[in-house]
């Protein structure tokens, strides 16, 4: 049997078996608005306690107990994970806290999934509390090289180049390490086919759009 008939065969096998052990599916929730509030009823931080499983659907939480993490409720001084709600969000109904405090472990956010083919960049929107440390990113267990290329009304927007894990299955981790009071918020984790634009790039182009759209009132005055 010829090496490219082996190679084919092994592919074709490798993808049955991602495709049955289900981590063949792309990435899910990563703007954390598939949220099912159910308070768990008996909770000491009842009602602001939810299951993981409903809080962040498709995510794994590392920096809580008992399956269950805070919801609108901050930590006291511990390592949490929290899940914010319309007045804490960075956009739409819920963003995601990590909250690295004062413990022995970060407060961690996970998930394995598909990177799109033709990947290239991953970006996020963040803020972080005034003398927070560091906000690590992870793919396929390798450190991300993370930069700010934009802001928004009250976040900062990040970018890594991704460009090495496209079309393979990885393990995404956003992690606040326990180095005192680092608390991040994420939220609108995307996917983009794009490269890392240069710092500035996206207020410059920003810029040449109302530029343009400037112009294009002059002429009918």
């Amino acid at each position: 049997m010829k090496k490219t008939s082996i190679k084919i065969i092994t592919s074709a096998i490798l993808l049955l078996a991602l495709e049955c052990s289900g981590y063949s599916q792309g990435f899910v929730n990563l703007d954390f608005e598939s949220a099912k509030i159910i308070p768990i009823v008996g909770d000491p931080n009842y009602p602001y306690a939810v299951e993981i499983t409903n809080g962040v659907p498709g995510w794994a939480v590392f920096g809580t107990t008992n399956g269950s993490m805070l919801y609108n409720l901050g930590s006291i001084g511990t390592t949490f994970a929290i899940l914010l709600a319309t007045n804490g969000a960075i956009s739409g109904h819920y963003s995601f806290q990590l909250e690295g405090m004062l413990s022995f472990y970060p407060a961690t956010i996970s998930q394995t999934g598909l990177v799109p083919v033709g990947s290239q960049t991953l970006l996020f929107e963040a803020q972080s509390f005034a003398g927070s440390t560091s906000l690590i990113v992870s793919l396929g267990g390798q450190v991300l090289s993370v930069s700010a290329i934009g802001t928004g009304p009250d976040y900062t927007l990040y970018g890594a180049d991704i460009s090495t894990f496209a079309g393979q299955v990885e393990q995404l981790n956003f992690s606040a390490p326990s180095t005192g009071q680092n608390i991040w918020t994420i939220d609108n984790i995307q996917f983009s086919s794009s490269p890392v634009p240069e710092p500035g790039a996206l207020s410059l182009l920003a810029m040449a759009g109302a530029l343009l759209g400037l112009r294009s009132c002059r002429r009918h005055f």
